[in-house]
């Protein structure tokens, strides 16, 4: 008996021994326990020696001018009244009335937008402005009229119970030049120091000057949403105007660094997004500038990210991962982490099913009342009074 209970552990033994005293490695295939590490990313430069809320407020107001810098604000048109225009009225399913409206945004150019207004509503409404993809119709996809109904975000929104203003692109829908939709030569022959980009932030902003002048609407609670061109230009918007209270980007395109192909926002052809950056890009040259910088000026302000790993280089996506980590830091910074996320998805460049909850989701957390998007619990039978006592 007492040689049966030693050997397991002379086997146990030489097990241990025996592969030192001949010269072999141990096993090594078991996972030792570990601290999680930090994670470094060229994205750090965001919070450099930022330390304390007060550094990032005076920091934040650097980004600021380099944003407008890039935008070529100071080169923007003085602005014009708005003298809203109606010009049709439908109502859509008993639920909404849709109007086409046109107000200037130069003194020689007036803009044509969808505005959707919910019907049997009480008191006033929280307002988005829904922002169309690179579509030649424009405002007609958001308000479902044409192409991919999964982009109508017009009529989702008014059905929710938003008012909802869906403006044309200044290259598309009622403006589309002689040449072309989104050909910009036009533009910066009339506006040769200012960009696409300022052009369309600028529009975009004026648009929240509609929905303010709308007795309908809570001018404190509106929000902007929009994917591919519409949501880069939903941040831009967002980053300009601290109006917009809540905002949420799909497949926003790729940022000035980690990406090969950057010379595409500054093209030399077709639509040009940033002109006077074309000479440093093409010199490997990039903004002081880039998305990470822009995005986190919305902070304390509500934003959501969503994107796909598969929308473009697989290796730039992957990137933006560890930039929204960094965004991350700044809502913490403000003490706000709640009114940040980012969602990674593997649909490709599209807003499906789940990805446009997420989008009206967001609106409603930040833009409807708590009593509104809180869950309830299931009433009993003789709560619903069903049974009687």
């Amino acid at each position: 008996m007492a040689m049966k209970t030693q050997l397991p552990v002379v086997c146990v033994f030489l097990n241990a021994i025996l592969p030192c005293v001949l010269g072999e490695e141990p096993a090594t295939d078991v996972r030792r326990r570990s601290d999680a590490p930090v994670i470094r990313s060229s994205w750090d430069d965001l919070l450099e020696g930022v330390n304390t809320p007060e550094d990032w407020k005076q920091h934040k107001a650097v980004l600021r001018q380099r944003y407008l810098r890039l935008l070529r604000d100071e080169f923007k048109p003085a602005k014009p009244s708005l003298d809203l225009r109606v010009h049709e009225r439908a109502v859509v399913g008993g639920v909404y009335e849709r109007r086409l409206v046109s107000y200037w945004v130069e003194e020689d150019e007036r803009a044509h937008a969808y505005l959707a207004v919910p019907l049997n509503h009480t008191g006033r409404l929280p307002a988005v402005v829904a922002l169309h993809g690179t579509f030649k119709q424009g405002k007609e996809r958001a308000a479902g009229l044409v192409g991919n109904p999964g982009k109508a975000y017009l009529d989702h929104l008014a059905k929710r119970g938003y008012v909802v203003i869906a403006p044309d692109h200044f290259v598309a829908g009622h403006r589309i030049p002689p040449e072309g939709s989104y050909e910009t030569g036009r533009f910066h022959a009339k506006h040769p120091n200012w960009t696409a980009v300022g052009k369309f932030t600028y529009e975009h902003s004026i648009a929240v000057d509609v929905l303010q002048s709308l007795d309908v609407v809570d001018g404190d609670r509106i929000g902007a949403l929009g994917h591919s061109l519409g949501g880069h230009g939903t941040f831009f918007l967002a980053a300009y105007d601290s109006r917009i209270k809540a905002a949420t980007s799909n497949c926003s395109a790729s940022f000035f660094r980690h990406n090969s192909k950057v010379e595409a926002w500054s093209r030399d052809h077709w639509y040009v997004y940033f002109k006077p950056i074309r000479a440093g890009l093409l010199r490997g040259e990039l903004p002081d500038i880039d998305f990470h910088e822009i995005i986190s000026l919305i902070a304390p302000r509500a934003f959501l990210d969503l994107s796909a790993l598969n929308d473009g280089d697989p290796l730039t996506q992957r990137q933006r991962v560890l930039m929204n980590m960094k965004i991350m830091d700044v809502y913490e910074l403000e003490n706000v982490p709640g009114n940040f996320a980012f969602y990674v998805h593997g649909r490709g460049h599209s807003v499906k099913h789940e990805s446009r909850e997420l989008m009206y989701g967001w609106m409603d957390a930040h833009l409807k009342p708590t009593t509104v998007t809180q869950a309830k619990r299931v009433k009993t039978p003789r709560q619903a009074g069903l049974i009687n006592d």
